[in-house]
């Protein structure tokens, strides 16, 4: 026996990408991993702490793409935002600029 496990399949870390492009106009990528059997949410809010759209996670690895619109489906304005990745025992925010 090796004794080596194989990594590659499930992840056991959690991690979130900085959106790109950043700043972006019309859309941005948000990459996300989360440690295996885990389902967590990506939550964007305005910079007065607003949510302003919610997406829910289910893969343990994937992207969220947003396109700079609320929860239904209105435009929102140019500005700071920020987006937060929960799962249970894990939180993470990073800042991105939509720019009209």
């Amino acid at each position: 026996m090796s004794g080596e496990e194989k990594s590659n399949e499930i992840p056991n870390e959690f991690s979130l990408s900085q959106n790109y492009p950043n700043p972006f106009n019309p859309t941005t990528i948000i990459n996300y991993q989360l440690a295996m059997n885990s389902e967590g949410k990506l939550i964007i809010f305005n910079i007065l702490g607003e949510k302003v759209r919610e997406f829910s996670l289910k893969n343990s690895q994937g992207s969220i793409t947003w396109n700079g619109t609320d929860n239904f489906e209105r435009n929102v304005s140019s500005g700071i935002y920020f987006y937060k990745l929960e799962t249970e025992g894990f939180s993470e925010t990073k800042k991105m600029l939509l720019l009209k």
